[in-house]
């Protein structure tokens, strides 16, 4: 899976259900840095996100962030009702934030595939960025997330500012590139749920 990541120029990263982030290229690493060395060990979107005060600058729409993440653990828990560890996590969560406690009381669902992320990297500063989140067809408790600007905006400059700082160069080929690759892993049944 390392290698696939690799292999993709926009950020991108696998993260599982119980929203654990298990791997990242780097430039999916650079563009979460605040996650990834949070405080709030192992790297978990929703720890990050309830538990990291630094989340609330991160995610420019934080209260939104918040409460479409507690949907989709919602519409997990729901699918997998006998899942020790999401439970643990939720009981984690609804104990230690009030806001979680708040939002999972509410009983919203959602489960998003696409949308867009606004976010305020500590280094590079703002960016939006439109996201697609792929199920893997091996293990559907899987899922990789690639991230892309708007070319020609000023977030794509600063998504080519983060990749200098790794010392990755994305290119508007390599983009395309990166996507001629997912049609040909989602043909080959590699991932599910994406649009090739």
């Amino acid at each position: 899976m390392q290698q696939i990541l690799d292999s993709i120029s926009a950020p991108a990263t696998v993260s599982n259900m119980r929203c654990d982030y298990l791997a990242a290229n780097q430039l999916g690493h650079a563009l979460y840095a605040p996650l990834f060395e949070s405080r709030e060990q192992p790297p978990n979107s929703a720890r990050f996100t309830f538990l990291d005060p630094a989340a609330q600058d991160f995610f420019i729409d934080w209260e939104k962030a918040a409460k479409d993440l507690v949907a989709a653990l919602r519409s997990m828990a729901g699918r997998n009702p006998y899942d020790r560890a999401l439970s643990d996590l939720v009981g984690e969560l609804s104990t230690r934030s009030e806001a979680f406690r708040t939002w999972w009381a509410a009983h919203n669902v959602r489960h998003h595939q696409t949308g867009t992320k606004r976010l305020h990297h500590p280094v590079v500063g703002d960016l939006t960025l439109s996201y697609e989140v792929m199920e893997l067809a091996a293990d559907t408790e899987l899922r990789v997330a690639i991230f892309t600007a708007e070319p020609g905006s000023p977030s794509e400059d600063v998504v080519n500012l983060l990749a200098s700082w790794t010392g990755h160069t994305p290119t508007r080929a390599g983009h395309i590139g990166a996507r001629r690759r997912l049609r040909c892993i989602y043909r080959a049944g590699l991932i599910r749920n994406a649009r090739p």
